[in-house]
């Protein structure tokens, strides 16, 4: 079992991820917060938080080569969806869906020092942004959300126990919302998802040929249809 990280409950931050950076000393650390006033998403996008939400960083150094860390931030969707509950899929690359609606993102953020993983999660959001949804029905309390990031922080340090190339692959294409979906891109691409690549890419067929597209490259990706058994 992994070390658990030092939790940091903060109500108001400008950013978990640049919080849990600035104070990250070597050992796992769990910044946690009510409220972002400068969230960001992937590519630097604004982060729309909930009425009820929870964002989190864990900063670590993982125990994997380098070479993998870009996987992890695969691992920390089937970290999400580990502590949410078996009705949550991920949609490649960063979101958690449940019912398809988005629940939470996924941020990784990498430097000599380590990794930030960050979270933002919607606990419960009575009136959401289209596309978007949340885990309560009603509100959940103050500390719902803190208890959540302590969970998936154990489960993703857990996770990453484990050999790097048994990082849940797997699970993952069983989870996934988007593989068996036709699939547009961004910078110009169109397909059939087909599968989840051992480095976390997604295997998508064209009209050209079997491509992987790797997240760090892709800017956005948009599923369209329902899920197709895939092969």
């Amino acid at each position: 079992m992994a070390t658990p990280p030092t939790p940091v409950h903060l109500e108001v931050v400008s950013s978990t991820q640049d919080e849990a950076r600035s104070r990250f000393a070597g050992d796992p650390l769990l910044v946690t917060a009510a409220r972002q006033t400068a969230g960001r998403g992937r590519t630097g996008t604004v982060w729309e938080a909930a009425d009820r939400a929870v964002a989190a960083s864990l900063a670590f150094t993982p125990r994997w080569p380098e070479g993998s860390w870009p996987v992890i931030a695969a691992v920390a969707g089937l970290a999400v969806a580990g502590v949410v509950g078996d009705g949550a899929q991920l949609k490649w690359p960063n979101d958690v869906v449940v019912d398809g609606a988005k629940v939470a993102g996924i941020l990784v953020e990498s430097d000599r020092r380590g990794v930030v993983v960050g979270i933002g999660i919607n606990l419960w959001w009575p009136e959401p942004i289209p596309g978007a949804g949340a885990l309560y029905r009603s509100d959940p309390g103050p500390h719902a959300g803190e208890r959540l990031a302590v969970a998936w922080a154990a489960d993703l340090l857990d996770r990453l126990e484990r050999p790097a190339d048994d990082w849940g692959r797997d699970e993952f294409e069983r989870r996934s919302a988007t593989v068996g979906c036709h699939v547009t891109w961004e910078p110009g691409g169109a397909g059939r998802a087909v599968g989840i690549a051992a480095n976390g890419g997604l295997m998508v067929d064209t009209a050209a040929g079997r491509v992987v597209l790797d997240s760090g490259v892709v800017r956005t990706v948009r599923a369209t249809g329902h899920r197709a058994d895939a092969g």
